[in-house]
């Protein structure tokens, strides 16, 4: 009696043992996509990927300006797919190479080529493209009708004073780039060109606002947008879009 007692004592420790491994193998199952920041997990999100983690906090004004930290890079580490732009300062430590993980460079701004180029580089090596296709067409449909919205309310062609960094997004939706300041502040020569300019909107960059002077010199509309996502969700870069659009159109 004893002996089968013992028996079953040991078949359940074993088979909880078991679970437990089951487990964590479950777990770092959710790390097998890791992204550097936001916005190269919302490229990941389009390339038909589910709940990719980043490792620069989605909060931060400026991710790429985030340093690494050593339980940062054991989660790359274990990762088997890292997903980077190269603009990331944390890249300057990482380098481009990472023993057991696939390194997958992409491009990163909003335009319809470029997110239709990079969603489907990530898919080509995970294998989802058929899913990258249908997130893709959602994404250019919601610039696609928001062109269409501002062709309507008579702005198509209107006059724009952009940020470096939001030229994508502005050209794609029909509007006329003329002139192009920033990333770093702007100069005597670009605020006169703002005073002079015939100007609908000047469009600025969340992430390093610097049209603050050319505001001052001219009635163009200011708009701020964004690039990188406040959270990391489902449809995180279309709903980015989207909200740059309705700056203009509502």
């Amino acid at each position: 009696m004893k002996k089968i007692t013992l028996l079953l004592i040991i078949l359940i420790l074993l088979s909880s043992l078991i679970s437990c491994n089951k487990k964590k193998e479950s777990d770092n199952s959710s790390q097998k996509y890791i992204a550097s920041t936001s916005w190269t997990a919302a490229f990941a999100d389009l390339a038909g990927l589910d709940k990719v983690d980043a490792i620069a906090p989605a909060s931060l004004r400026h991710p790429p300006e985030y340093e690494v930290t050593l339980s940062d890079i054991e989660i790359i580490k274990n990762s088997e797919y890292f997903i980077f732009a190269g603009f990331e300062r944390m890249m300057q430590t990482l380098g481009t190479a990472i023993d057991g993980v696939n390194m997958v460079k992409i491009t990163c701004d909003n335009s319809i080529q470029t997110v239709k180029k990079s969603a489907f580089q990530i898919a080509e090596v995970t294998g989802t493209q058929e899913e990258c296709q249908k997130r893709v067409e959602e994404y250019i449909s919601t610039i696609l009708e928001g062109k269409k919205k501002l062709e309507e309310m008579g702005l198509a062609g209107a006059k724009v004073y952009c940020n470096k960094n939001q030229i994508y997004l502005a050209r794609d939706l029909g509007l006329e780039v003329v002139e192009i300041f920033g990333p770093g502040p702007v100069t005597s020569q670009q605020i006169l060109t703002a005073k002079e300019g015939d100007f609908d909107f000047i469009i600025d960059n969340v992430h390093n606002p610097v049209a603050g002077p050319l505001t001052e010199v001219s009635s163009a509309k200011y708009i701020i947008w964004r690039n990188f996502p406040e959270v990391i969700e489902r449809n995180a870069l279309k709903n980015v879009v989207a909200k740059n659009i309705a700056e203009i159109t509502e």
